[in-house]
């Protein structure tokens, strides 16, 4: 089991921190499992007022019932890949809460395979929901966030592997590292703008979610048929997510970084010499070697 990483001894507070989470509202995409589900508990026994959103209306019930008693929450099925789905997610959030201080763009999928073998749906479903689920958050909400004036916070769940490019997973490789750098920019943008909104950006490894169970949202009309290389990456993801750290560990990680004002979430801290040694690469020329996390990344 790994430990979480420390929640601030020696750490200054940065611009955009939230501190106390009481009181507050929130809104979390993918809530219907995995990382969402276990923000959206963590938050509600926290004393926050949630809006939840997930394209799977059984599992968003799920959620819904696990909440603390009394919570304050709204859900709605959502299509993060769709711009209109999102924007009515945070029309129903803004008109039933009144506010919206923490927006957590969590969703996500995987697909496996190497660049040129997949076909262009496998590309385009998992941009679809990584990449432009994002981007659809960020439109939809932080707008508004900025108009309501005061302090907030934006976290996207990217992934180590939107930090490290490894072989084998370029679909969900590729959404990745978009998402991150989507998340970069919207956190450069607010800070240029002096706005009191903070961003974080969640990479996480090996976590015990059903990532590797994507293909159950994944719409009929980007249906691909699969092969020996997605296959053998269907499961090694599987192994990767059953020796993961628990959700919870994870969500500990990303509301540290949120009371903090910390921009990158690392859930594995054996990752932090290797984006040392990435960036040493890169800049002499070379390719970087990709690092061994032992199966976690």
């Amino acid at each position: 089991m790994l430990a979480t990483p420390p929640t601030g001894a020696g750490r200054p507070a940065l611009e955009g921190a939230v501190r106390e989470l009481r009181g507050r509202a929130a809104a979390v995409t993918g809530a219907g499992s995995g990382i969402g589900r276990a923000l959206a508990v963590r938050l509600a026994s926290e004393g926050v007022r949630l809006a939840l959103a997930d394209i799977d209306e059984e599992a968003l019930a799920e959620t819904e019932r696990a909440l603390s008693p009394g919570t304050t929450v709204v859900t709605q099925v959502t299509d993060v890949g769709d711009e209109e789905s999102v924007r009515a997610f945070a029309d129903r959030a803004f008109a039933a809460l009144g506010e919206v201080r923490l927006l957590f763009n969590n969703a996500g999928v995987y697909m496996g395979g190497r660049t040129w073998t997949r076909p262009a749906a496998d590309f385009e479903w998992t941009l679809r929901v990584n990449l432009w689920g994002v981007l659809h958050g960020v439109r939809a909400f932080v707008p508004r966030m900025i108009e309501q004036g005061g302090e907030g916070h934006i976290v996207n769940t990217c992934s180590v592997a939107g930090l490290f490019a490894g072989p084998g997973a370029a679909p969900y490789t590729v959404s990745k590292w978009a998402a991150f750098a989507a998340t970069l920019s919207l956190a450069q943008e607010l800070a240029l703008e002096n706005s009191p909104l903070g961003v974080s950006a969640l990479c996480p490894g090996g976590v015990r979610t059903r990532i590797h169970e994507s293909e159950r949202g994944r719409p009929a009309g980007l249906a691909t048929e699969p092969g020996e290389d997605s296959a053998f990456m269907e499961e090694v993801i599987a192994a990767t997510v059953a020796g993961g750290i628990p959700v919870e560990d994870a969500v500990e990680a990303t509301l540290s970084a949120v009371r903090e004002g910390r921009f990158l979430v690392l859930t594995h801290p054996e990752y932090e010499p290797g984006l040392a040694e990435q960036a040493e690469a890169l800049a002499a020329g070379r390719l970087p070697r990709l690092p061994d996390f032992e199966g976690k990344g």
